[in-house]
Formats: C-alpha cells, sequence, structure tokens
C-alpha cells in the first residue's frame, strides 16, 4: 500500500551507512463481522474487460491477499490484490457475495 522512502539523508559514501524509512503501520486486520465490503462489476480502465472488484478490506496485505486468493480459487478464475482492494476476473458478482457471505464477511449497508 505505501512505499517505504527514506527519511532524512538521501545518499552517503559511508559503505557502512543505514538508511532510516518512515514506516506506517498497517492496519489490524478485522474480524470478518467487522468487515463491510462492496462488491461491484466494472469495466472502466480495465481495456474493456469485465472485472468483479471488492473493496472496503480493512487489514494486512497478507491478510488481503489471502482473501483474494480464496475468492480466486473458489471463482477458478484470475485476478489480483493490491491498494485495498481485491480484483477478480469476470462478472461474478453473486458467486463472489456468496463466497464472502460463507466466510463470515456481511453485508454492506
Amino acid at each position: 500500500m505505501s512505499k517505504k522512502r527514506p527519511v532524512g539523508v538521501l545518499y552517503s559514501t559511508n559503505p557502512d551507512f543505514e538508511y532510516q524509512y518512515d514506516e506506517e503501520p498497517e492496519a489490524a486486520t478485522l474480524e470478518p463481522s467487522q468487515q463491510r465490503l462492496r462488491v461491484s462489476v466494472e469495466r472502466h480502465h480495465r481495456g474493456g474487460k469485465t472485472a468483479t472488484v471488492v473493496r472496503g478490506f480493512v487489514g494486512t496485505t497478507d491478510d488481503l491477499e489471502a482473501l483474494a486468493r480464496q475468492l480466486k480459487s473458489k471463482c477458478g478464475v484470475g485476478g489480483s490484490a493490491k491498494d485495498g482492494e481485491v480484483v477478480i476476473q469476470g462478472d461474478l458478482k453473486d458467486k463472489v457475495t456468496t463466497l464472502l457471505k460463507g466466510l463470515g464477511y456481511s453485508d454492506s449497508k
């Protein structure tokens, strides 16, 4: 989600110098019942291809990737997980919504 950026010194001739990075702590993953995920189907900015997008995940990138892996394997399609959203290839909104409910995630209202 965030890129590491060096703080203070940008260049040093000292071979033993170690850069300090300003890192933002990742948010702790909420329980599935507390998550409010939104599932939508998009074609905009995707080269004309249809994609199902799951937004609103609050948690670590490892947990987001694990959720994406589960959804992709159950749907039998490809996809990706980045920037707090899961992108599944194809128009699978109903199937993804059913799978998320089965995993304990609640409806967004």
